[in-house]
């Protein structure tokens, strides 16, 4: 029988966390670091081992998976603190958090220099998703490799390989453009009827059985509704990858009017100061807009 990778993940924060409980759930040998310790440090009663420096975390890993804020973060942590140095020829890195698909492409070559392969893999599901190990996984690379971690995604989700390296994040993009675009949506449609006397609650509920119904008027619906803010996914992350997708599409000479006017949108809400308000709280903002005190 063939011995269970064992696996280096970095960044354990609201989706790392939940994401290393389930591969130790699935009895996957675990190390893992976080740039605050202390958020780590719960995994080890798990069975977790806590590396002092992502290099020691990588050295003797199958496996190194990153999960972090953007791609700075990343390009920090492996080739500017030389995690990427520690990482053993024929190990194989797969990046599950969201960065440009031109950052993924030139972390593809670099790490291949050294005899590494790589998976350019972000997932969807927020929170609640990562602790019920069911996100969608969006994986960019070489077919082979993709196959040959399904024992790795298996704990996590739903993984599906959708071309070369870059397009799990150009995936990653268009399904984080379909969310912005819904929640503004979802959010006008509410105010809309709230304007004119309707049970905010009710039209919700009455639009579920409808052509409108989506997983965004149910849970993000809910969470407008209740005025449950909490993050599961900052607006500021959602700012971060309408960016990249309006540098990706800038890049592939397409124009994306309707991602345009969201990205303006999150903007000014994140520079209003809810950068750390769930990405739902737009419409928080569209309210103000409209002078509605939703509170």
């Amino acid at each position: 029988m063939k011995p269970s990778p064992r696996i280096a993940f970095l960044g354990t924060g609201l989706m790392g966390a939940p994401m290393c409980q389930n591969l130790l759930s699935a009895g996957l040998p675990l190390t893992v670091w976080n740039r605050s310790l202390a958020k780590a440090e719960p995994l080890a009663k798990r069975g977790a081992i806590v590396a002092d420096s992502p290099q020691s975390a990588a050295s003797d890993a199958d496996v190194v998976i990153t999960m972090l804020s953007d791609g700075p973060a990343v390009s920090e942590v492996m080739f500017e603190q030389g995690a990427a140095d520690a990482i053993r020829e024929g190990a194989t890195r797969i990046d599950m958090g969201s960065i440009g698909a031109d950052e993924a492409i030139d972390h593809a070559k670099r790490h291949s220099e050294r005899g590494v392969r790589y998976l350019d893999a972000p997932v969807s599901g927020g929170t609640r998703g990562a602790a019920a190990g069911e996100l969608a996984i969006m994986a960019g690379g070489n077919a082979e490799t993709f196959a040959a971690m399904q024992p790795v995604f298996a704990p996590l989700g739903q993984a599906t390989h959708v071309g070369p390296n870059g397009c799990g994040q150009l995936a990653k993009l268009a399904n984080q453009v379909i969310v912005a675009i819904t929640i503004g949506a979802v959010s006008e449609a509410l105010i809309l009827a709230g304007g004119g006397g309707a049970d905010r609650a009710k039209v919700r509920e009455a639009l579920q059985g409808g052509f409108a119904s989506s997983r965004i008027l149910t849970e993000h619906g809910q969470r407008m509704v209740k005025r449950n803010f909490e993050p599961g996914g900052p607006a500021k992350f959602q700012l971060k990858d309408l960016h990249n997708a309006l540098s990706a599409a800038d890049r592939l000479g397409l124009d994306l009017p309707i991602t345009k006017l969201l990205h303006g949108l999150f903007d000014a809400m994140v520079q209003s100061g809810k950068g750390d308000m769930d990405h739902s709280g737009l419409l928080t903002h569209l309210e103000a807009f409209n002078n509605i005190n939703g509170n």
